[in-house]
């Protein structure tokens, strides 16, 4: 009897006479190769269910009886490519390892001691600030995510990216781009220079640039992509290159993307950071950062200058983290599809300049941005050529809320130069192509309608 059998997207089928409810062979053989105990026998068919995602191809006369159909299913089993599970199944079936009762719920450890076997020796923890359960189960499953060794959660953004900077020694230099968050900024231009360390600053989305500014004194390149607020994109795998040439490490603030759009240490970055107050955690109700490395030496030296400055997250923080990130998936994959949408009416309307987001086709960067993660996200910005028009757009619109940071459930609206980005000096930002004029939006869960309609009657009603 002609059978196909296929493992992809749908399950396989294997039909047989020699099966029926009672068959241990059938019973008992199935669950050995990984597959869910899922048998229905309706007739002659047999319904094998899958755990993942399986790619086998086996197209040939099978054999009816059932050593026929053993040898068949291990033919396919041979030639299978297990998939392994989506972000959006990992964040809600990453083993706990620090709760031995498998709680629903992570457990929080709101203490700050932990009581000790005996005068002379230790137990697995001591003291919150050097680590906690909480702690550990949210690092853990956050360098699932980044496809790293270790994470670190961080009380800030700003937090896990001073940590960082201890990485570098006076004399040594640090070569960051040029169109960066406003608080990196300020880090980059008024702190880590105090510390004798020289600071560079590129435009990190053009090659020949970063390769003329990283020398011998160079120990860390730094950089975002896209860039916030203006979504210029970086050569991830040929700026890690040049670094590594000349001994340095790469570091990727990767917040305007979330480990869910991409994972730069797979691109050859040493160090992904994210604020996680932003997709990660995702409801405006946390301040968080994150750090995920590989590499041994590298994360013990992330963990004592974490430990030693006492910035690592406290544990209700992480908790709300926790609860948060198990839709990250979810809230990104929708507020992509918000912003797409919401970009292209931008980008159509006539009063609209001109609009920064790396969905669109025409951006400079967009096919760079598509070789090394898997969307544009949720954050955007545009210009209209008027002070007057933006400021109308951004206090008129409904939906929108005035404030800064980027990644909630709820939209957002700001003008970075008078918020994100003001403490960069005037003059500065006008040589970076910060203008006043410019507006940037975080996307969120809304019905984009609603959302278009909303910047439409703001866009129509604003100043000539």
């Amino acid at each position: 009897m002609a059978s196909t059998s296929s493992f992809s997207l749908t399950p396989c089928f294997f039909r047989s006479t020699d099966f029926n409810d009672h068959d241990l062979t059938a019973r008992n053989f199935l669950p050995s190769f990984g597959f869910k105990k899922n048998t229905n026998f309706k007739g002659n068919q047999l319904l094998v269910g899958k755990s993942f995602k399986l790619n086998c191809s086996v197209d040939r006369e099978m054999d009816v009886s059932t050593s026929a159909l053993v040898d068949g299913v291990a033919e396919c089993l041979n030639e299978m490519e297990v998939k392994e599970p989506s972000i959006s199944t990992m964040v809600l079936n990453f083993e706990n390892k620090f709760d031995p009762y498998e709680a629903m719920s992570t457990p929080l450890y709101q203490t700050a001691t932990f009581k000790q076997p005996s005068a002379t020796e230790n137990g697995p923890y001591d003291y919150t600030r050097s680590g906690n359960p909480t702690r550990d189960a949210l690092e853990s499953l956050l360098a699932k995510l980044d496809k790293a060794d270790r994470a670190f959660c961080f009380t800030s953004g700003m937090a896990a990216l001073a940590a960082v900077s201890h990485l570098v020694g006076t004399g040594e230099e640090i070569v960051a781009g040029d169109d960066l968050y406003g608080g990196t900024d300020r880090l980059l231009s008024k702190v880590i220079p105090k510390k004798g360390i020289v600071v560079k600053r590129v435009n990190t989305s053009d090659l020949d640039e970063v390769a003329s500014a990283i020398g011998p004194w160079t120990k860390l390149v730094w950089l975002e992509t896209p860039t916030n607020p203006r979504q210029q994109i970086s050569d991830i795998r040929k700026i890690a290159e040049m670094a590594h040439a000349h001994g340095a490490l790469l570091m990727v603030d990767n917040s305007i993307m979330s480990p869910v759009l991409s994972q730069p240490l797979t691109l050859g970055a040493d160090i992904v950071m994210h604020s996680a107050t932003k997709f990660i955690a995702g409801h405006s109700d946390l301040m968080a950062g994150v750090l995920a490395v590989n590499g041994e030496s590298l994360a013990k030296e992330l963990y004592f200058i974490q430990n030693a400055e006492g910035s690592g997250l406290a544990p209700f923080d992480c908790w709300i983290c926790l609860r948060g990130i198990k839709t990250m998936a979810l809230r990104v994959e929708k507020q992509q599809d918000n912003a797409q949408k919401i970009a292209e009416f931008l980008a159509s309307h006539p009063r609209v300049k001109e609009v920064y987001y790396a969905g669109l086709p025409d951006h400079p960067g967009h096919g760079l941005h598509y070789s090394q993660a898997k969307g544009a996200g949720s954050v955007l910005s545009f210009l209209t050529g008027s002070l007057a028009l933006s400021k109308h757009i951004v206090e008129t619109t409904k939906y929108f809320s005035i404030t800064v940071s980027f990644g909630s459930v709820k939209s957002l609206i700001s003008m970075p130069c008078f918020m994100s980005h003001a403490s960069i000096p005037a003059e500065v930002r006008e040589a970076r192509g910060l203008t006043e004029d410019l507006v940037r939006i975080s996307v969120g869960i809304e019905d984009v309608n609603d959302l278009i309609a909303d910047l439409d009657n703001a866009l129509r009603t604003g100043p000539l």
